[in-house]
């Protein structure tokens, strides 16, 4: 059965009522107000806000913080602590609880760095006719323009990203996460994975790992499973949601619900 993408999944339920603009782009804008990255966080003993997962958690942490209303904003010392994930997930839960459908995307931006693919995660909005990807974190910023409705070759989703990479379209020796040495075709495949489960609204963090991505982090897995990255890829460019929902049966694909329940 698909699912409806208008309304909150495990972590992106909210437990507050609250007044939010009725445009998705405005909606979005609240979120680079909200969230800040840890190497930008003024209170550097709070980084274990950087774990949570479920967007109700982000939501209580900012209004314990500062109890006024999302849509005022936050100064920098109350901000929640995040990655890019945690903008994504946050604009993902607001969207939902406006009754727009909404899904978060895991893979790379292509706007950071030059000649790079960089871990990233955005969200997507249906627009009537058409899935709208935007960048919150960057929204009104000036790293790129257009991050209201981003271009298919600035942002790959992680399944995009293994299948430019397997017609030897890209170069996986660019494409990971910044500041590591986590580049190459193992960081593709896993956020193919992620974004497969966000897809099933399931938004882990960025480390979670579950069936072989641990085994691809180290090297050890082989063709057969290229192949089934090969299926996740292809099945999630169909965007049909039946399709979707039932390869995530997959053991190898579905998010363990240990790993769900231990956020709640």
């Amino acid at each position: 059965m698909a699912l409806d993408l208008a309304t909150a999944g495990p972590f992106t339920e909210l437990d507050h009522e609250l007044s939010l603009p009725a445009d998705p782009v405005a909606i979005c804008a609240l979120v680079r107000e909200l969230v800040i990255q840890p190497h930008e966080a003024p209170d550097q003993t709070r980084l274990a806000e950087n774990q949570l997962r479920p967007a109700r958690d982000l939501v209580r942490t900012l209004l314990t913080l500062d109890p006024g209303p999302l849509t005022a904003g936050r100064p920098p010392e109350h901000r929640v602590i995040g990655t890019c994930r945690h903008f994504a997930v946050l604009a993902c839960a607001l969207l939902r609880y406006q009754g727009i459908a909404a899904r978060a995307r895991c893979g790379f931006a292509t706007y950071f760095q030059p000649d790079r693919g960089l871990d990233h995660w955005i969200v997507e909005y249906h627009a009537g006719t058409r899935w709208i990807r935007l960048d919150p974190e960057t929204l009104g910023g000036t790293v790129v323009a257009n991050a209201h409705d981003l271009t298919p070759d600035q942002f790959r989703t992680g399944g995009e990203a293994w299948q430019a990479h397997r017609c030897g379209q890209i170069d996986a020796a660019h494409y990971g996460v910044y500041g590591t040495e986590n580049f190459g075709p193992a960081e593709i495949s896993g956020n193919a994975v992620r974004d497969l489960a966000c897809l099933n609204k399931v938004e882990t963090l960025p480390w979670d790992e579950w069936g072989q991505m641990t085994a691809a982090y180290a090297g050890t897995t082989d063709s057969e499973y290229d192949t089934l990255i090969d299926r996740v890829a292809a099945v999630c460019a169909t965007d049909d949601p039946a399709a979707i929902a039932d390869l995530y049966t997959h053991p190898d694909l579905r998010v363990p619900d240990t790993l769900i329940r231990s956020s709640h």
